[in-house]
């Protein structure tokens, strides 16, 4: 790996770490305006609905320009977001600005990396990502929770400067500020990233030749036998994940007593087992081996059920590491395969923005149920058994999916075998 690789590392982490944090400040925020239970969920929703409005477009952006320069300007946007709340912008419109700089940044963010590794690479630079993305959840949450509650918060909220009124009088206006640092320093490592030197053909400009080429690119990677595969996997995997988020969250204030502060404690658990399991994936798993761990995920949606019998810290945590653990190990190999696939298909921002389209898709669709169920006033525990079985099921019937396509292929090979 070279120095641009771990530049491009450097600004992830740091630009997922402000997304993360603010993401816990936003939901305080909420919480202090007293906001009903079901709005909550909607704060991750806002996020992800440009991905989805914007699918068609930002990949022939991502291609249009150096990377770098995409993931700059994506942070700029950030940075606007988070500064509207202090002009009183609600938190759900504050939060889909940061989104609409997000959904601009992940085509760059992944496409760069078949621009500067060869494939050979792919599973390793997408368990460095991969893990340091759930390094910044980790410490994001982290910091959004000692930003909002606790002897951080205090401190920070106390420090003045003598002779200089700055205007920032409330906890969640200093939280805001760090916040926009960390974005400051995500926007700095971004200007020290290479320019790879790749360049595409001239990006079509007109709004209805980019949806119809986009509906194009989805149809070809949806065609493609291991595309297929590996998209139903990481749309799954990142509708679960988002909103998984939240029901751990929940879970921990009504199963475990937590109050906000400490509930994030969870998912920074959850993270740690994820960012465990991207390691050890990266380690042992190939991109030649990589359909080989899809029952993970089906052993991952049973493990989940087990939350409702957890009532003491002491076995919540060791649980949410091995889900962690689970999701992590049979995530990275997806994206990796479905990067080579869309790499060898189509551009590589235009691959992205598809995987970007139907994971987040599945993000506005999953977040939406949850709220619902929540706004039925479904108990937590009815919720985490029907969330569970639906993960289990679904990632049965890709592995159903994958073996039949695998016996087509060999009745096919025997027969052209036969006729030879």
């Amino acid at each position: 790996m070279n120095r641009g690789f771990y530049t491009i590392m450097a600004a992830q982490f740091f630009s997922s770490l402000a997304d993360n944090a603010l993401l816990i400040v936003a939901i305080d925020l909420l919480v202090t305006m007293q906001a009903p239970a079901w709005v909550t969920p909607l704060l991750k929703l806002t996020f992800v609905l440009f991905y989805v409005l914007l699918a068609a477009f930002v990949g022939a952006f991502a291609d249009a320009l150096p990377k770098g320069r995409v993931m700059f300007i994506s942070n700029l946007i950030k940075i606007f977001g988070c500064a509207l709340i202090f002009y009183h912008v609600h938190p759900l419109a504050a939060y889909a600005v940061v989104g609409f700089g997000a959904a601009v940044y992940s085509p760059a963010k992944y496409g760069i990396l078949t621009e500067l590794l060869p494939p050979e690479k792919l599973v390793i630079a997408n368990g460095w990502i991969e893990g340091l993305t759930v390094s910044s959840v980790i410490l994001g949450i982290a910091l959004g929770g000692a930003l909002v509650g606790g002897p951080v918060s205090a401190a920070l909220n106390s420090f003045d400067v003598p002779g200089i009124e700055t205007g920032i009088d409330t906890v969640s206006e200093t939280a805001l500020m760090v916040v926009m640092f960390t974005y400051l320093l995500a926007t700095i490592f971004n200007l020290r990233i290479p320019d790879t030197g790749a360049r595409y053909d001239h990006q079509e400009r007109n709004p209805l030749r980019l949806v119809v080429d986009f509906a194009n690119c989805c149809g070809i990677l949806w065609r493609d036998k291991l595309g297929q595969i590996s998209l139903a996997v990481t749309t799954l995997f990142w509708g679960a994940g988002a909103t998984l988020q939240f029901i751990v969250l929940e879970w921990a204030k009504q199963s475990l007593g937590m109050s906000l502060d400490k509930a994030t404690s969870t998912i920074a658990v959850f993270a740690i087992g994820v960012a465990l399991g991207a390691a050890l994936s990266a380690r042992f798993i190939s991109l030649r081996n990589s359909l080989k761990v899809i029952p993970l995920g089906i052993a991952m949606g049973i493990v989940v059920m087990l939350m409702i019998f957890v009532h003491d810290v002491r076995l919540a945590y060791p649980l949410l590491v091995l889900v962690g653990l689970l999701a992590g190990f049979f995530v990275v190999p997806m994206n990796a395969l479905l990067q080579h696939r869309g790499h060898v298909l189509m551009s590589a921002g235009h691959s992205i923005a598809v995987q970007n389209f139907n994971e987040n898709l599945s993000i506005l669709t999953m977040l939406a149920v949850y709220a619902l169920m929540v706004k039925l006033h479904l108990s937590i525990n009815a919720i985490i058994v029907l969330f569970g079985l639906f993960v289990a099921g679904s990632m049965f019937a890709i592995q159903q999916l994958h073996l039949a396509n695998q016996r087509k292929h060999d009745s096919l090979g025997l027969i052209g075998e036969h006729k030879h």
